[in-house]
């Protein structure tokens, strides 16, 4: 108490000391003004502070000196009191506990109300109640999916922690509010309600209960649309009726903010489908009046006038010419301008793969004027992709041995879209060496003019052969990117080969030369939703080859002729049935006139698996494959994704069934039989196969398993 008395003392020392020393400057303050100053103030002014007198009896006071770093600081005038001593320090008490403070746990929180309403157990630990009354909330189950997706507690629901639960009841209470707001409940009441499960850890593990919170969704009156401002978009003339009726909202409809996003993205596609390339709308306001119980819209619409399409322009004409980029557009000078073509233009630049990045702006010519659209031209810039790849791959396959495969391609050699490619192959069974020239987008959208030229010699069980090739090919086929509800393929086929077949001691006959001019034709109906991976539709093609074939001077005419279908359904989430069939037939000539590589075999990874590459089929009596004049191939499989690698691995259990035969129709005398299993890793671009299968009637030359690894499925 001494020192708390001391203390107050010179606190009021400190605050008496300024006020002292304030009253005695005023009295000196006379006694500053010299009497110079006050004669001729400016005089005294232009003398400089320096030069100014001192007061009379006042000796002049030199400038302190700058205090040392090290110099100990001046007593504080007015304080005389000691620093305190630790040792002096008075000893605190501690604090006696109190009994009678309570924690509050979830015990304490409201209990859940009974039952009563429609319940959505949306987990173990989590349900939502809504009024009994459906037609107060219509919207109910387009909310519970929502929510569900968005649910925190559904997402972390990974311990029975008091703790954790709260937090998060506290997150998906405000998302049910927001969720209320999308649907135009803005006066809706969520009432939480959280239990424990029992009054002690112990108790709830015996009772084998989880804590567990419910939310009451009182969803209140739904607002409505009130006014709708659509900005300037009347200013589209005759088009403005079907563009009002693209936006539809309309005044008191009601006010779901899923609709405005919605319908901002229809109107805008309307506009950019109907020949406005310069349309703007800017981002939605909602000002919601709650004394109305509606939201007034206003989305400020720009049409900026209707255009037709003059021309296209590249800024690498001498890489990729307009005229080419005309040939591939899908439109012509003077049609409405469309966005969707302009994409679409932008994809099949990019599908071609000579461009790394491509830009695609209209550029206005003519402006709208008397009620005619304007003219823009569609100008392309782009930049060079590399051109030059180099590409190798090293395999084996029953029946064709071991493989090694090189190429070089530069894919714009002779512009625009002229590639040239060499190619080689090293194999135990086969070579070859040959040259490949492809124009794509030859003259139109997706057509593709190649000439081929390769020789190559072939040792296989049913016949060795060496050949020379030219083939020719005009044709309107599925890629990747652009995968065509109809294609189809013709050309010309210029061979001569020398072959030897096996005889019945698995010696090579005699050498036999065959020259071959053939016309071959395809065309495909596919109505599958994949190119790679089909889950439903159907593939139906066929193809047909008129050739004409001397030997020892001696000519033959036969045609050649292939059915295939293939049909797929999705029988469940994770169940596809996939079933294939084809028939092949050789009319005109017999078996011996048609050389060993024109025959028609069976076997191998995309025909019956379980056996060799050709291997089905008439063969001699050392077993080797002959051929022959008709084909018949049969498959089914389903395939089953399951949950393994989030998803990405499938199941594939699958039979196949084929036939040779030397009539020109099948006799299905002998059908060979072929069955396993496959495993389907699934990737973005498609999936990888492997299948592993075994001959259910094999012959004496048929090995127990055949494994084949490839992309994309069997059929």
């Amino acid at each position: 108490m001494r020192r708390l008395a001391a203390v107050l003392a010179a606190s009021v020392s400190l605050f008496t000391t300024p006020l002292a020393a304030q009253q005695a400057a005023d009295q000196r303050l006379e006694d500053l003004i010299p009497d110079s100053a006050v004669a001729d103030p400016e005089s005294w002014a232009a003398q400089g502070v320096e030069q100014a007198e001192q007061p009379q009896g006042e000796p002049a006071t030199p400038a302190d000196p700058a205090p040392e770093a090290d110099s100990p600081l001046a007593e504080e005038p007015g304080i005389d009191i000691p620093w305190p001593d630790n040792a002096q320090l008075p000893e605190v008490e501690p604090l006696a506990p109190q009994e009678d403070i309570e924690f509050a746990t979830f015990g304490d929180m409201p209990e859940p109300p009974p039952s009563s309403g429609a319940q959505e157990r949306i987990s173990s630990e989590l349900v939502l109640a809504f009024p009994e009354d459906a037609e107060r909330f219509p919207e109910r189950e387009a909310f519970v999916d929502r929510f569900k997706s968005l649910s925190t507690i559904v997402q972390l629901d990974d311990d029975d922690n008091d703790a954790r639960l709260a937090a998060q009841a506290e997150e998906d209470e405000e998302l049910l509010q927001r969720l209320l707001r999308i649907y135009g409940y803005y006066n809706g009441e969520v009432i939480r309600a959280i239990s424990d499960g029992g009054e002690s850890d112990e108790q709830r593990v015996a009772a084998d209960t989880k804590p567990s919170v419910r939310f009451d969704i009182l969803p209140g009156v739904q607002y409505r649309f009130g006014a709708v401002d659509l900005g300037g978009l009347a200013s589209a003339g005759s088009d403005y009726p079907l563009l009002r009726e693209t936006f539809g909202i309309e005044s008191g409809d009601p006010l779901l903010s899923d609709r405005i996003v919605s319908q901002r993205y229809a109107l805008d596609t309307a506009l950019g489908e109907n020949g406005y390339a310069f349309a703007r709308i800017a981002d939605p306001r909602l000002l919601v009046d709650h004394d109305r119980e509606e939201g007034d819209l206003t989305l400020d619409v720009q049409p900026g006038g209707k255009y037709r399409i003059g021309k296209v322009t590249s800024n690498v004409p001498d890489y990729m010419s307009a005229r080419h980029l005309q040939d591939i557009a899908r439109f012509n000078p003077g049609d409405v301008y469309r966005r969707s073509l302009q994409l679409d233009l932008r994809q099949a630049i990019l599908a071609t793969g000579l461009a790394g990045r491509t830009t695609i702006t209209p550029v206005e010519v003519a402006p709208p004027a008397d009620g005619e659209p304007g003219t823009v031209d569609i100008a392309v810039e782009m930049t060079k992709a590399p051109l030059r790849t180099i590409a190798g791959s090293l395999g084996y396959g029953t029946g064709e041995g071991l493989k090694a495969q090189a190429s070089w391609e530069h894919r714009n050699l002779f512009p625009p879209e002229g590639m040239l490619r060499f190619r080689g192959i090293a194999g135990t069974r086969e070579q070859l060496l040959g040259a490949t020239f492809r124009k794509n987008n030859f003259h139109n959208r997706d057509r593709i003019l190649t000439v081929d030229a390769f020789a190559s010699t072939i040792d296989y069980d049913a016949y060795e052969a060496e050949t020379l090739s030219l083939v020719g090919t005009y044709e309107r086929v599925s890629t990747l990117l652009f995968q065509k509800p109809f294609s189809w393929s013709m050309g010309l086929e210029l061979v001569a080969t020398a072959q030897r077949e096996r005889d019945a001691q698995g010696n090579r006959g005699p050498r036999q030369t065959f020259l071959i001019a053939a016309l071959p034709f395809s065309a495909l109906i596919d109505t599958s939703d994949d190119l790679l991976d089909p889950t439903r539709g159907y593939r139906l093609g066929g193809k047909t080859s008129p050739e004409l074939s001397t030997r020892g001077g001696m000519q033959r005419f036969y045609v050649r002729n292939e059915v295939d279908a293939s049909y797929y359904r999705k029988v469940s989430e994770r169940v596809v049935l996939a079933a294939r069939a084809k028939l092949g037939s050789i009319t005109g000539a017999p078996l011996a006139a048609i050389a060993p590589s024109r025959r028609l075999y069976a076997g191998g990874a995309g025909s019956v698996r379980g056996y060799g590459y050709q291997a089905i089929g008439p063969s001699n009596s050392a077993g080797d494959p002959s051929g022959g004049r008709s084909v018949a191939e049969f498959s089914l499989e389903a395939r089953v994704r399951t949950g393994l690698l989030g998803g990405a691995l499938g199941v594939v259990p699958f039979v196949d069934a084929g036939t040779v035969g030397d009539d020109s129709l099948p006799d299905f005398k002998e059908v060979k039989f072929g069955a396993g299993v496959g495993l389907r890793y699934y990737t973005s671009f498609g999936p990888l196969r492997v299948d592993v299968a075994t001959p259910i009637n094999p012959g004496p030359e048929d090995a127990p398993i055949a494994v084949y690894v490839a992309l994309g499925q069997a059929f």
